[in-house]
């Protein structure tokens, strides 16, 4: 079997273990979530978020220790990215229409714009200090008190009984979705190496969606079982996750580096599609329309990174 044959059975034996393991975990979350009285928004930008977002901060931790650092800004920038236009825009093309029936215009989106607008702001001297490293996860122990004050104001849902299963298959569904998507972004480094394409897009593009792709799954499985509050609620707190841990904890570690075109395209770039995110949000719904927007937009995205490289 040649390389690039192998690592092609990689990706879809990983990618098979990563459906199947988001499926389990989105049930067991909301189960155990729903037990203990917790809305299912709450559920979205907590539980299923954090746990979806590990392979993010797995991967970069693991490239400041190989020397690679510069994949960490790249995989930040571009996951976020990657929610917003790519997950975003496949729940709302599979939902036909979400209902965004609670209020993240009051705490959450905010927090999601002005995130992104601090890290713009952190990164315009390509470094960041021990101070703004420490102020990222400051920002994101903010955004939890402020997520669960917030649930006070939400609707609640009935309590159900959760037995040991639920916990069971949440311990076990959050390690195969990380281990799914480790050898899923394994075999797309591989084969993006076989193929020799530049070390940029990967971290941008391919490294980025292949750490994306528990997001993909548990938003566009949630939304395809009419449960679009996990969905949305998921991409905002991945996307805050990202921006304020997963580039916060690989700072305390060692120097990162900051690459020219992030500045000057892709970080840009992810501040206005967030500030998009946030416009379309103020209807209370995203159409299908706007969900084909979007995943155009990323298509734009994509296609832009490769001519930088040509």
């Amino acid at each position: 079997m040649t390389p690039i044959a192998l690592y092609l059975l990689m990706f879809v034996a990983s990618l098979a273990a990563l459906l199947w393991a988001s499926d389990r975990f989105v049930d067991a979350a909301e189960k155990i979530g729903l037990s203990l009285g917790i809305s299912p928004f709450i559920i979205g930008v907590t539980i299923i978020a954090f746990g979806t977002s590990l392979p993010e901060l797995a991967s970069s931790i693991a490239a400041v220790f190989v020397g690679e650092s510069e994949i960490v800004v790249g995989n930040v920038v571009g996951s976020n990215i990657t929610n917003i236009l790519l997950v975003l825009g496949l729940v709302a093309i599979v939902s036909k229409s979400v209902k965004l029936n609670f209020r993240v215009m009051d705490i959450d989106i905010p927090l999601l714009v002005g995130s992104a607008f601090l890290l713009w702001f952190i990164l315009q001297d390509q470094k960041v200090s021990v101070i703004e490293a420490l102020l990222l996860l400051v920002g994101l122990v903010i955004f939890l008190i402020n997520t669960f004050k917030g649930e006070d104001n939400e609707e609640k849902s009935e309590r159900t009984k959760a037995d040991w299963k639920q916990y069971v298959f949440l311990v076990l569904g959050a390690g195969l979705v990380y281990l799914g998507a480790t050898y899923t972004i394994v075999a797309i480094q591989q084969i993006s190496t076989i193929l020799q394409i530049s070390s940029e897009v990967i971290a941008l593009s391919l490294v980025a969606l292949g750490t994306s792709l528990p997001e993909v799954v548990v938003s566009v499985t949630a939304a395809a079982k009419k449960k679009s509050a996990i969905a949305v609620g998921n991409v905002l707190g991945s996307n805050i996750f990202n921006t304020y841990a997963v580039m916060g904890i690989p700072a305390l570690m060692g120097d990162l580096k900051i690459p020219d075109n992030i500045l000057t395209f892709s970080l840009p770039f992810m501040v206005a599609i967030t500030v998009l995110f946030g416009i379309i949000c103020v209807s209370n719904k995203i159409s299908r329309w706007e969900g084909v927007m979007l995943v155009l937009f990323y298509c734009y995205f994509f296609i832009e990174l490769v001519k930088e490289v040509m």
